[in-house]
C-alpha cells in the first residue's frame, strides 16, 4: 500500500505585530488573528488498525502548543519575535516533529485567504 496523508485542523487566537515590515505597513501595528493550523502526517496505514495514526494522537501532540499560543502575544514567545505565518509554521514544526515523527506538513492560515505550508527542512 502507498503512503496516506491524514490531517487535523486546529485554531487559536493571538495578537502580534511584525517588527521588520516597512515603516507605515499595517502589519507593523498590534493586531490579532484567529490562526488556523493544519497538522498533517503521512505513513502506511497499519494492518490491524487501518489508520496511519489515531486522530487523538494528533490532538494530544497539539495541546501543549495551543497552551503556549492561544490568547497570547506571539512576539513575547521565544522564537516568534518576528511572528510571520512562515516563522510560525517552522516554529510549530520544530516542536511537533519530535513527538510526531511522521509529520508531513504544517499549514498556517492567518486569514481565510492567506496562509503558508511548510514541509520541514529540505521539504
Amino acid at each position: 500500500m502507498n503512503p496516506v496523508e491524514i490531517w487535523k485542523d486546529f485554531s487559536f487566537d493571538s495578537a502580534h505585530h511584525l517588527p521588520r515590515v516597512p515603516q507605515g505597513h499595517k502589519c507593523g501595528r498590534l493586531h490579532g488573528h484567529t490562526f488556523h493550523v493544519r497538522v498533517a502526517v503521512r505513513g502506511i496505514p497499519g494492518k490491524d488498525t487501518g489508520w496511519v495514526l489515531d486522530f487523538a494522537d494528533l490532538k494530544a501532540a497539539w495541546k501543549p502548543l495551543e497552551k503556549q499560543l492561544d490568547h497570547r502575544y506571539l512576539n513575547e514567545i521565544d522564537g516568534l519575535e518576528n511572528p510571520t505565518s512562515e516563522t510560525l509554521a517552522v516554529w510549530i514544526w520544530d516542536r511537533l516533529q519530535p513527538v510526531l515523527p511522521m509529520l508531513w506538513e504544517i499549514q498556517v492560515k492567518e486569514t481565510c485567504t492567506a496562509g503558508c505550508s511548510y514541509r520541514g527542512p529540505g521539504g
